[in-house]
């Protein structure tokens, strides 16, 4: 019965799409205004049912030629809301800051453009938008459900709640704050009330939703329910705000700990904040009889891109003195092929929840959630969005969003900031073999004489290795801007904490 009402639900959206074209071609021979409003009515109706690509291809019609302005306004919304789904980043930024400037009293319009900075890896600017709109209007949800993403962002956990039950409040069926409210539950370790606010969420999309968001909050569903009355990431009272210190080798630029799984003898893994959960490989969860629950999705630098991975969940986790319980996992299957090293297995203190400092003079790692505080260092602000990431600041006006990636290597930045960048695409390049967690990018190069800024450390005329980003930035919703490794980290004791939202530089 299910298949059947699918079958006639996709049926009747092509019908719907086909006349709803042939409505266009008649606009052609309508004025002006007429023909605005049939392609925006249209494109409206696209995108309720899901066909977002074909709805933003009508509002950008309608917008060439729209001689109201309120149709302008209705058209240029569309665009922004379409181009957010499909990940068309610098589109939606463009648009949005349009929007803003055609209605600067309206919190609505302001908050969108919030929307399309924070897309964009602009968290900054994002909360400037976001905090105007509620000044014009407190009653905003779009604004509230930003500010929540802010405050999750910054490990505010509480507060994030507070801004997002208040957002679901003046808007119950947003689609967006319904995923806000399931990501915060999610990061505050109650899965079944996340897993409650995600099933809202899929059930307001539209049938033919079948975006990477989607995809990824259905299998999360039933992760979330498999742990039934298991309390994630349960630890010993002891160990709940004690501080642990472990040594560490560094093996071909990357920090290798010891570590059991699931009671068994202790193995390497690598310290890897590049990654969202604890990763181990198909041979490990094969020796430790793991068996999947479900699948998520995963992307990273390579070919491939995104990438279909099971997930299931650990008993236990000990490095050193501490041990953690029920702990989420992904499980390398399928395995890349035809690749030069095996997959490692890794893991991440912030995917723990817990704060860290890598010592690179006495080789320790020092885990907790409360550490001491590194006064003499450099401090950058901290986002925590799924991953770690930092401002950076390219070629002195292009600020960007870097992933603070522990087991990467070096400095990078992605296509699309080079492009931003202006760097001609027939300009020489030093082409390089780039491997990484998906794969080969074969398209790497390396770009020279770049000047990169974080905070008060500079980079001059240095030379970064140019990836291919495309993939996780459209998983993780916004635009990464590159990724600082080993290269850039090994320099310093390395402190990211989350209790302040800062990653803490000293240098050695």
């Amino acid at each position: 019965m299910r298949g059947t009402v699918r079958g006639l639900t996709a049926a009747a959206m092509a019908a719907a799409l086909v006349a709803g074209l042939t409505l266009v071609g008649q606009a052609r021979g309508l004025v002006p205004s007429q023909a605005a409003d049939v392609e925006i009515q249209i494109a409206r109706k696209l995108f309720a049912q899901g066909d977002f690509p074909a709805a933003l291809v009508l509002f950008r019609e309608a917008e060439k030629y729209a001689p109201e302005l309120d149709q302008r306004r209705r058209a240029l919304t569309g665009i922004v809301r379409s181009a957010l789904r499909v990940a068309r980043f610098g589109l939606a930024m463009r648009t949005g800051a349009e929007l803003a400037s055609l209605q600067p009293q309206d919190g609505d319009a302001v908050a969108l453009y919030g929307d399309a900075l924070w897309a964009s890896g602009l968290f900054p600017e994002a909360e400037q938008q976001y905090r105007h709109a509620m000044e014009l209007n407190p009653k905003t949800a779009r604004a509230l459900n930003g500010l929540a993403l802010l405050a999750a962002a910054r490990s505010q956990l509480d507060r994030a709640m507070t801004d997002a039950q208040a957002a679901r409040a003046l808007d119950p069926d947003g689609q967006q704050i319904q995923h806000t409210v399931g990501m915060i539950y999610e990061r505050m370790h109650r899965y079944a009330d996340a897993a409650d606010a995600y099933e809202q969420y899929v059930d307001l999309l539209p049938n033919k939703d079948r975006s990477l968001k989607a995809v990824w909050a259905r299998a999360e569903i039933k992760f979330l329910r498999s742990f039934k009355d298991r309390q994630p990431f349960a630890t010993d009272a002891a160990d709940q705000d004690a501080l642990h210190t472990v040594g560490f080798r560094l093996v071909n630029h990357k920090v290798i700990v010891r570590a059991s799984l699931n009671g068994k003898p202790d193995q390497d893994l690598v310290l890897d904040t590049g990654a969202e959960q604890t990763v181990i490989s198909e041979a490990t969860a094969r020796d430790l009889g793991l068996k999947p629950v479900t699948f998520t999705l995963s992307a990273g630098v390579g070919d491939i891109g995104l990438r279909g991975l099971q997930l299931a969940r650990l008993d236990s986790l000990r490095i050193g003195p501490f041990t953690v319980h029920n702990v989420p996992c992904v499980i390398k299957n399928p395995a890349l092929k035809d690749v030069p090293t095996k997959a490692a297995d890794s893991f991440s203190p912030l995917a723990l929840g817990l704060s860290m400092r890598i010592d690179y003079a006495r080789h320790e790692l020092i885990f907790g959630r409360h550490l001491p505080h590194e006064s003499d260092a450099v401090q950058l602000p901290l986002y925590l969005n799924r991953l770690a990431t930092v401002r950076g600041t390219i070629n002195g006006g292009h600020p960007a969003s870097f992933v603070v990636d522990t087991g990467g290597e070096v400095i990078s930045i992605s296509e699309a900031m080079a492009g931003t960048l202006g760097y001609p695409a027939d300009a020489p390049r030093i082409p390089l073999k780039v491997y990484g967690t998906s794969g080969w990018d074969r398209d790497a190069f390396l770009m020279p004489g770049v000047d990169l800024r974080f905070a008060g450390i500079r980079y001059r005329n240095f030379p970064v290795v140019v990836l291919n980003l495309r993939a996780p930035s459209v998983l993780l919703g916004y635009q990464l801007g590159g990724i600082v490794g080993q290269q850039f980290l090994s320099k310093y004791r390395v402190t990211i904490d989350l209790e302040r939202s800062v990653l803490a530089l000293t240098k050695l």
